[in-house]
């Protein structure tokens, strides 16, 4: 059995899979932006709160609050989600360019046999 014959790829099922994720794809990559964002809101208002009297000692004990890195790890969990999402989808195109180009290859070897 050749390779041609052993990779059936269902292009629509590639296609229908980017569809169907690609409100999920954009969810996640919004997530992982605000979050982004976020923290620094969230570093300034614990800076804000801050009695230190230096705006380096403030900014430390912004980043060392229990908050901070609660957020750092809701963020980690939403990059997880989105990498994973990313490398699904990309999985999908690449399995569609195959497919692509193995159609195209056995367009030519039927042209090829007449």
């Amino acid at each position: 059995m050749g390779f041609m014959e052993q990779q059936k790829i269902d292009i629509f099922k590639c296609l229908d899979f980017l569809r169907d994720n690609s409100e999920r794809y954009a969810i996640a990559k919004a997530n992982v932006t605000y979050m982004t964002e976020y923290r620094k809101t969230i570093k300034s208002e614990i800076m804000n709160q801050s009695m230190a009297k230096t705006e380096a000692a403030k900014e430390s004990e912004a980043y060392a609050s229990e908050r901070y890195k609660e957020h750092l790890e809701l963020l980690r969990q939403a990059i997880v989600e989105f990498e994973h999402i990313r490398w699904l989808m990309l999985g999908a195109e690449v399995k569609a360019e195959v497919w692509r180009s193995l159609e195209s290859s056995n367009r030519v070897l039927d042209r090829s046999a007449r």
